[in-house]
């Protein structure tokens, strides 16, 4: 392996400078670099497939539109599955209603007897509790609504980068080979065909951590005697890449289910303790080390960098700055003068360079 050479290393000083930098730049253009980003990994992710096909006879451009019909495939049947929610909530809900109503009667009852709250001064302090929250509600749905809106967006702009990269794809990669001096083209190749294997085992990482979710959301959901748990955990898990808005319509199924079922308020909130508890899990512990032991970067730099990627992207940047982490580690493990980084990003073994 050639390493990338420098003329000298970069001081902590000057990688802090670089890094709010870059920080600031993301942050002010995630419009633009969010869609992009998402779409660079999945034309990153397709590129074997495209190859595949046009290696076996089929036209570049068939391929490449088969190969982002699949990716819209996969995503109609999760918004199926979401439409299926929604339609089977709805269906539970006039049975809802009826539970909804008992147990308010259930608590104005025992407020009266335990408290000596009068229906009035309850009625009164309800009032009074929805008017000051109306605000906070109001803040709720809108960026609920503004994270459907950003998720359509999306839906309907990352396909079109995406095949706009694959069809380019020769061309990017001779400009980045007139960008650096004609000797480092090789070197440029090797991190590029790394760098789509790393894509590669991300999306691999990705299916694990749904797979573990969904087994653990299943198991807690089971052994609460919840009907179905199998369904209403899989389902949760795929549906959480929706943020906010995919874990808040996956769990009222459930929560409805358990409520009608059991008769009892226990049953709802122990479905809301268990997918909490998984939520939790998933972000600091399976998606760290599932996904970070894949891409070769050690447990601790993945729990920050998803912390930073949240501050800077949201729920997106949670996801999509950690195989941003594993290309940086891959030009600094070719990179003099960036031995420092390559050792911190890594998992303790460094390898040496020619």
């Amino acid at each position: 392996m050639i390493p990338i050479t420098t003329n000298k290393k970069l001081s902590p000083l000057e990688i802090l400078q670089y890094t709010l930098l870059i920080s600031v730049l993301l942050y002010f253009g995630k419009t633009l670099f969010i869609p992009l980003s998402i779409a660079i990994l999945i034309s990153f992710s397709l590129y074997p497939v495209c190859k595949w096909m046009e290696h076996n006879g089929i036209n570049k451009n068939i391929a490449i539109f088969l190969s982002i019909f699949g990716v819209l495939l996969l995503f109609g049947i999760l918004a199926y599955l979401l439409f299926l929610q929604i339609a089977a909530f709805s269906s539970e809900w006039h049975s809802l209603r009826l539970k909804l109503l008992e147990a308010i009667a259930q608590l104005s009852a025992f407020l009266a007897e335990q408290f000596n709250l009068s229906s009035e001064k309850q009625v009164a302090f309800f009032k009074n509790t929805i008017s000051n929250s109306g605000t906070q509600a109001f803040s709720f749905i809108k960026n609920a609504l503004y994270s459907l809106s950003e998720s359509f967006f999306y839906l309907l702009i990352v396909p079109i980068y995406s095949m706009l990269i694959l069809y380019y794809r020769k061309l990017l990669v001779e400009v980045l080979y007139h960008i650096f001096p004609t000797e480092k083209k090789e070197i440029i190749r090797e991190i590029l065909i790394e760098t789509i294997h790393t894509y590669y085992d991300f999306i691999k990482g990705m299916l694990l951590v749904y797979l573990i979710v969904g087994v653990l959301n299943s198991i807690g959901l089971a052994i609460l005697g919840i009907p179905h748990p199998i369904l209403f955990g899989f389902i949760a898990s795929i549906l959480t890449f929706i943020p906010y808005v995919g874990i808040l319509i996956s769990s009222l199924l459930p929560i409805a289910v358990s409520w009608i079922t059991y008769n009892s308020i226990w049953y709802p909130l122990g479905v809301i303790l268990v997918f909490s508890i998984v939520q939790i899990l998933e972000a600091y512990v399976i998606f760290p080390l599932a996904v970070g032991s894949r891409l070769k970067i050690n447990t601790l730099v993945v729990m920050i960098v998803i912390i930073l990627g949240g501050i800077i992207w949201g729920a997106a940047g949670m996801i999509l700055f950690i195989p941003f982490v594993s290309i940086i580690k891959l030009i600094a493990d070719r990179t003099k003068g960036l031995e420092a980084l390559a050792l911190l990003l890594g998992e303790g073994e460094t390898k040496k360079s020619n």
